[in-house]
């Protein structure tokens, strides 16, 4: 993903958003919802009801980047909360967009012992 670089915030908004609001209800929700400056270069993540799409709202400092997926099978791993945020790690956010659940990643089998 080509995007904010590591040491970036990045919060979850917790509960459901609507996915069809675009970067202007983004950065509403970001300054209502979770108390935060949308132009502040911390990334803001948003998940829908079904749980397979999701959208992240940042700021480059020249304008507003928004990122959209949506997975074919599965669900985005979300804290069950109904409204604030949780903070995560920029490690944790690039794990998320790819689908793993940061509380249990499943890195496959270890290696076997060559010998």
């Amino acid at each position: 993903m080509i995007g904010p670089g590591t040491g970036v915030r990045v919060y979850l908004a917790c509960g459901v958003m609507d996915m069809r609001k675009g970067i202007a209800g983004l950065a509403a929700l970001t300054q209502d919802v979770l108390c935060q400056k949308p132009t502040s270069g911390a990334v803001f993540a948003f998940r829908g009801r079904r749980g397979d799409r999701i959208k992240l709202l940042y700021w480059d400092g020249q304008g507003f980047c928004l990122y959209y997926k949506v997975l074919e099978r599965g669900r985005f791993p979300w804290p069950s909360a109904q409204d604030g945020a949780v903070r995560m790690t920029s490690a944790q956010l690039a794990m998320l967009w790819e689908g793993i659940d940061r509380r249990r990643p499943d890195w496959g089998v270890p290696p076997a012992r060559v010998g």
